[in-house]
């Protein structure tokens, strides 16, 4: 027997669900295949940053596969087209594949699946991409869950699978093995953020440093933007140069072997698991792909203007953990994770912008973007997804970096105008005294914007712009923890709190 593998975003020999099945089942004789789709590189949210990451990633898996005797055979086009020639080429008898769960991806295999069968060959598909496959969890109603902590309560009653083993035996084929295209030949201009180190060791080598190094101090500093306490892996899990797998075993492992990494690890894991969560919701919720999980907050009456967007995405709104974010984000195609929540909720909350832009926008900028996470992320900062009451969680932006960058380390490496000024004033430098300013070479207006909006009244403009669609006009609205601890640390320094 004769197997196709199609990689797709499982760029790796190893702990390859699809792949390990193939070299079972074909006793070796597989033939190593992928195929570029132009939907994929002319879709409005592409970024050149991923298309880079995953052109590096293939030509990192060619050499491996080269190295075990075999060619990386490339096509580019539509994969019902590509895929189907292939297989004939290959004289393949079956094709495998390692399931996507995005709308857009169900529906290409859907007809790459119907052109293989009508042609008798034969199709396995596997779950591979997720700790825990959709529909293997439903709540006590028999319906997708639609709340994470009950959801990953569920989870955690199921084994992780075990990782499967490297493959290393492959087909000898005549099937095309050109030079990869760039970014150019595929229409897209080079990016402005440096290159993320791609492909399956780089993968690995970054496991290693977070196990090493990262893992000890997860739980207790992973919201802190300056602090090296994240594995940084999101891209490869994104585009599988590394196995979620191989990821949560070599956790567990390494917790196993030390007592002192225990706490750290669970947490670790449980944070893995709300990237299965959103994957879930975008699998059995595909309308949130365009709009609200809740449609009633698809009749939010977003106000916010062009000028302000345009300032939030170049880094410029006097905010400086949100600036910080922004500029992150378009010097390194990432972001850490707790500043994510606060330039979304920003966007949202306080420019009245609707959150699809910002979700548009991270996907035109991201290495690691991913629909599902990326969505659900924007969705949980807006409001408008799976919590059950969570409009009005309005992140301080003030209150903010100073509970996670209290010294200001993250704010003044990606604002260096402001890395004169002391820690208690680099977050909101507009109430520092002039000559602090005049100190620290800060002219407000000049080589740093004033704050664009007031949060207090953005704060109380979006409350009443969700009251609209909640049918809250005039009542009392329920203070989330973060507006409670603004609220406390604004009484320590003596002030009256206005968000």
């Amino acid at each position: 027997m004769r197997i196709l593998h199609w990689f797709r975003k499982d760029l790796r020999l190893d702990d390859n669900t699809a792949l390990a099945a193939a070299a079972h089942d074909a006793a070796g004789d597989v033939v190593p295949f992928y195929t570029s789709d132009p939907a994929w590189f002319a879709a409005p949210d592409m970024a050149a940053t991923r298309v880079r990451f995953v052109l590096e990633s293939l030509a990192e898996l060619d050499a491996r596969i080269a190295s075990h005797g075999s060619r990386l055979a490339l096509a580019h086009g539509d994969p019902a087209v590509t895929v189907l020639a292939a297989a004939r080429a290959a004289r393949a008898d079956a094709v495998y594949w390692n399931d996507e769960y995005e709308p857009s991806s169900r529906d290409r295999d859907a007809r790459v699946e119907t052109a293989l069968l009508s042609a008798g060959l034969t199709v396995r598909r596997f779950h591979d991409r997720l700790i825990v496959p959709p529909g293997a969890v439903q709540s006590g109603s028999g319906t997708p869950y639609t709340v994470y902590t009950p959801f990953r309560k569920a989870c955690e009653g199921l084994p992780i699978p075990t990782p499967h083993a490297t493959v290393t035996r492959f087909a000898a084929h005549d099937l095309p093995t050109p030079k990869l295209a760039t970014l150019a030949q595929l229409g897209l201009a080079e990016p402005e953020s440096a290159a993320w180190p791609a492909g399956a060791s780089n993968a690995h080598r970054r496991l290693e440093r977070f196990l090493a190094q990262g893992l000890v101090r997860y739980a207790s500093g992973r919201d802190f933007p300056s602090e090296a306490a994240v594995s940084q892996l999101s891209a490869d899990l994104r585009f599988g140069t590394i196995g979620i797998r191989r990821v949560a075993h070599a956790a567990l492992a390494a917790a196993a072997a030390d007592d002192a990494l225990v706490d750290t690890t669970v947490k670790f894991v449980q944070e893995l698991r709300w990237r299965d969560f959103f994957a879930h919701v975008l699998f059995h919720f595909p309308h949130v792909a365009t709009g609200a999980f809740r449609p009633e907050y698809d009749a939010l009456r977003w106000r916010g203007g062009e000028a302000e967007f345009e300032a939030w995405t170049q880094g410029r709104t006097g905010y400086p953990i949100v600036d910080a974010g922004m500029r992150e984000l378009r010097a390194t195609g990432l972001m850490h994770n707790r500043v994510r929540m606060i330039v979304a909720s920003f966007l949202t909350k306080d420019l009245l912008v609707d959150w699809r832009r910002g979700e548009r926008w991270f996907m035109q900028q991201l290495v690691d973007g991913d629909p599902a996470s990326n969505n659900g992320g924007w969705q949980w900062a807006a409001g408008t997804g799976t919590d059950a009451a969570p409009y009005f969680r309005i992140f301080n932006p003030v209150t903010q970096g100073m509970r996670f960058d209290g010294a200001g380390t993250y704010v003044t490496r990606w604002c260096p105008e402001l890395a004169g000024l002391p820690a208690e004033h680099v977050h909101h430098p507009w109430e520092a005294p002039p000559l602090v300013l005049a100190a620290a070479g800060v002219t407000l207006g000049e080589t740093y914007p004033f704050p664009i909006v007031d949060h207090a009244e953005r704060r109380q403009q979006a409350l009443d712009m969700y009251a609209e669609v909640k049918g809250t006009a005039g009542k009392p609205l329920t203070e989330s923890p973060d507006e409670r601890a603004a609220k406390a640390v604004k009484l320590r320094r003596g002030r009256k709190p206005s968000a």
